[in-house]
């Protein structure tokens, strides 16, 4: 029961990650602190996917399921619980790749729009 609930707990923390990785510009437009948390998230996540590693988060979640007699899975977070949902086909380099960039795309405008606003009200 406990390894179960360890293995739910990792998979939830592992998803808000994502979420966090993918919208954290948005919370540094509300508390610009943030930024000290998100930009090495940003920079791991980023790091993760074009290097093709697995996020350590994975393991422990894989252990946990495996203490509770489930065989887990085989690949890394992303391709088994939302690739899935994203598309039909297993994760592939290119793809991954494509992830990377995304992640990259989205928060480098957040950033961007961060640093307009930053400016116009500084010469304002």
């Amino acid at each position: 029961m406990a390894y179960r609930l360890l293995a739910d707990l990792v998979l939830v923390l592992h998803l808000g990650f994502i979420l966090f990785v993918m919208t954290g510009g948005l919370l540094v437009l509300w508390r610009r602190g943030v930024v000290w948390i998100h930009a090495p998230a940003l920079a791991w996540a980023v790091l993760i996917e074009f290097m093709g590693w697995i996020c350590p988060l994975t393991p422990l979640e894989l252990w946990a399921r495996a203490q509770t007699g489930d065989p887990g899975y085989s690949g890394g977070f992303v391709e088994h619980y939302l690739l899935p949902v994203v598309y039909p086909p297993a994760l592939t380099r290119e793809v991954q790749i494509a992830l990377g960039a995304l992640v990259l795309l989205v928060n480098g405008f957040l950033y961007a729009w961060i640093a307009v606003r930053l400016r116009s009200r500084a010469n304002a």
